[in-house]
């Protein structure tokens, strides 16, 4: 799964609102789930989309269809160096699924999402959630970089290189709608629309403030409003 990058807008602000404002998972009844604090742990397996994340109900690596030891310490990573995943569903039916379409896994009560071309782990898990992942980027090369000929030889004729680098970057995971924004603070700002008294405080900030303090008044934003899973 390719996951979309949402950047923010002011001249698409109403869109955005209308964004955030839908939440796809408030359940708090306390007989079926139970408030996420570090020590909930997720059930090992893959996560072929969002919903299964939300659910707590991935597809148990023992479901996978594969001749690797379901007990090797690289049993994920040696299932994901393959172009698709083969396993098992609920009613015994065998499918298959392309690797780069699946949303993520949990190894050892861990999240790892699916970004570009690798998994990572989700380092904290609130409603408003937040992980670093690498991208690769590519650039295309400015009237002052350096030129390669073309292969036929045509000596008026140059191609430009091609820049590729691998950037680490920050991210936000909006647990109501499963969007990833970048971890900025136009982002985070409409994010925390949903607070009102909290987003007042924040935009009471002077704008170099509002940059260092994101991580704290995301912890804030998160106890505040706790989210919720089904009780394993």
């Amino acid at each position: 799964m390719n996951v979309k990058i949402f950047t923010v807008k002011i001249n698409v602000l109403h869109i955005l609102l209308l964004l955030v404002y839908t939440g796809v998972y408030s359940q708090t009844d306390s007989s079926k789930y139970v408030k996420y604090s570090p020590e909930y742990i997720f059930r090992e397996g893959f996560y072929l989309s969002f919903k299964q994340v939300l659910d707590n109900n991935p597809i148990p690596k023992s479901r996978v269809i594969t001749n690797f030891d379901y007990n090797d310490p690289d049993f994920f990573d040696k299932i994901l160096q393959k172009d698709k995943i083969y396993f098992y569903d609920h009613l015994g039916n065998s499918n298959e699924l392309r690797t780069r379409d699946i949303w993520g896994y949990s190894r050892n009560g861990f999240l790892y999402i699916k970004m570009d071309n690798g998994f990572f782990r989700i380092t904290m898990v609130g409603s408003i959630s937040h992980f670093i992942a690498s991208e690769t980027v590519y650039r295309g090369a400015s009237p002052g970089d350096y030129y390669a000929y073309s292969p036929y030889y045509d000596p008026y004729y140059r191609m430009p290189y091609s820049n590729e680098t691998t950037e680490v970057r920050q991210y936000l995971l909006d647990f109501n709608t499963g969007n990833v924004f970048l971890y900025d603070e136009n982002s985070f700002r409409i994010l925390l629309m949903r607070d009102p008294t909290l987003h007042d405080e924040y935009m009471a900030l002077s704008r170099k403030k509002r940059k260092q303090q994101i991580f704290m008044y995301l912890r804030k934003f998160n106890e505040r409003h706790p989210l919720y899973f089904p009780k394993n």
